[in-house]
């Protein structure tokens, strides 16, 4: 069983956002202390970021008005605390406590996967679909209906009719929907719109490409300021996890889809 949403739910909107602004972030220092929380919706967008890198007012409305349209934004920008700072004084080190779980992509999590980005190709509006064993449930907005059972006969559409969705009718959030970013590797941590020292970025992401690799669980557990994780350095893993976000173009482009994709 397995929920996949597209990027263009509300949730994923202010993923998206937190991503770019991070991007933002990574574009003016090589190794930049960012985080950031969005909310969004009914035509708001309020973003707070606590970042060792000022991003200007002009450029964090341009990334808003780009993803989510002609938004009013509401932005806060705050210091990150000093004494995370003084944590990665002297080198990269962990970034925050946690336990992270790394889980193989199931069959059914890849062919959910390929039927969501099908989906969207055709219709770039909010989505979320189920699948669980045979049964295949696409809630799709501003879709044709006829044609999507035409394309998926035996698949539930739209149970309760055609709907609009997006950011004018519903809010997001970042982080709020990691269920369909991470499947079976779910853990308490968010992958979204912090730079690579969290470890909630940075281990998530090494554990998650490691059990792709092994096709075994993988799970770990650091603690704020361990130089090393999984007996590797810290640093090692943070740069990992830049390799793979580079691949995808991005925090930006990582957030669309997340982990499972």
């Amino acid at each position: 069983m397995f929920e996949k949403v597209n990027p263009c739910h509300p949730d994923k909107v202010a993923d998206r956002i937190a991503g770019a602004l991070v991007d933002a972030a990574y574009r003016k220092e090589e190794n930049p202390r960012i985080a950031v929380e969005v909310l969004i919706g009914h035509g708001v967008c309020h973003v707070i970021a606590e970042t060792s890198v000022s991003i200007p007012q002009d450029e964090v409305k341009s990334i808003v008005h780009r993803i989510a349209g002609n938004l009013h934004t509401d932005y806060a920008e705050v210091p990150q605390d000093g004494h995370l700072a003084n944590n990665q004084a002297d080198g990269i080190r962990c970034g925050d406590n946690g336990i992270f779980k790394g889980m193989p992509v199931t069959e059914e999590q890849k062919a959910l996967c390929e039927i969501a980005k099908s989906v969207y190709h055709t219709y770039p509006y909010d989505g979320k679909y189920i699948l669980d064993g045979t049964r295949l449930i696409l809630c799709q907005s501003n879709a044709r209906s006829h044609h999507l059972k035409e394309v998926y006969p035996h698949a539930e559409i739209n149970p309760l009719g055609d709907w609009t969705g997006g950011t004018d009718v519903d809010t997001g959030a970042t982080n709020r929907k990691l269920g369909s970013d991470m499947a079976d590797s779910v853990t308490g941590g968010g992958l979204h719109g912090k730079d690579l020292s969290k470890a909630d970025v940075s281990v998530n992401i090494y554990a998650w490409l490691k059990a792709q690799e092994t096709g075994k669980p993988v799970e770990l557990a650091c603690a704020i300021g361990d130089d090393t994780v999984d007996g590797i350095p810290y640093a090692e893993i943070v740069e990992i996890a830049r390799k793979f976000i580079q691949s995808l173009g991005g925090f930006e482009k990582f957030a669309e889809w997340g982990l499972v994709r």
